[in-house]
């Protein structure tokens, strides 16, 4: 069983975190989870699925909503700067934020660590481990790109919510199991909902 760790920020999007979590999950691994007070704001606001901010609470909450195997999730409190994942020596094949703010991605570009998203995502990069960040901010602005252009030098992946309509896509889960897939294919994770362009 790997390990890997998904952080949900406040940027719009919480359908892509939950699938996200769920192909995980699903694929038998191990999701480190790790929500920011504005990420569960908008979950809620999206989704109707209301978190505590309390780790036993939410972990039960996701596992009913999602269907997840207890040894498939550990939720852990934002705040808790002391966590397993924080530190550089606990072993993980890498990290997704989903949805990604601006905020966060700006933070994290500029090597400020605010809480425990962040400090995950610093660890990744500094370990050299996958960083994937999901923006769906539109339009972006100068600032924005920059802060994109630095966490691509620093070795993350900036993988914007931006889903193709080649495919003809019927219905919103469509789309989002679109970009979840690209996403869980970064992180090493083969999703049997991508399918390769085979021409036209």
């Amino acid at each position: 069983m790997d390990k890997y760790i998904l952080g949900i920020s406040g940027g719009s999007g919480a359908l892509y975190s939950l699938a996200i979590l769920k192909g995980i999950s699903d694929s038998g691994n191990a999701c480190y989870l790790v929500t920011s007070k504005p990420g569960r704001r908008v979950l809620s606001l999206e989704t109707g699925i209301n978190l505590t901010g309390k780790p036993s609470s939410d972990k039960k909450i996701l596992q009913e909503n999602l269907n997840i195997n207890d040894g498939n999730l550990e939720v852990i409190d934002e705040n808790d700067v002391g966590a397993n994942i924080a530190s550089g020596s606990f072993r993980t094949k890498g990290m997704a934020i989903a949805p990604c703010s601006t905020g966060t991605l700006g933070s994290i570009a500029n090597g400020i660590s605010r809480g425990l998203i962040e400090r995950a995502a610093d660890v990744c990069l500094k370990e050299r481990r996958t960083l994937i960040v999901v923006p769906r901010e539109t339009p972006y602005s100068l600032i924005h790109l920059e802060n994109m252009t630095k966490l691509t030098k620093a070795g993350a992946i900036v993988l914007p919510a931006s889903p193709g309509f080649y495919n003809v896509p019927k219905s919103i889960d469509d789309l989002v199991k679109m970009i979840s897939s690209r996403v869980l294919e970064k992180l090493g994770i083969v999703s049997s909902t991508l399918k390769e362009w085979e021409g036209t």
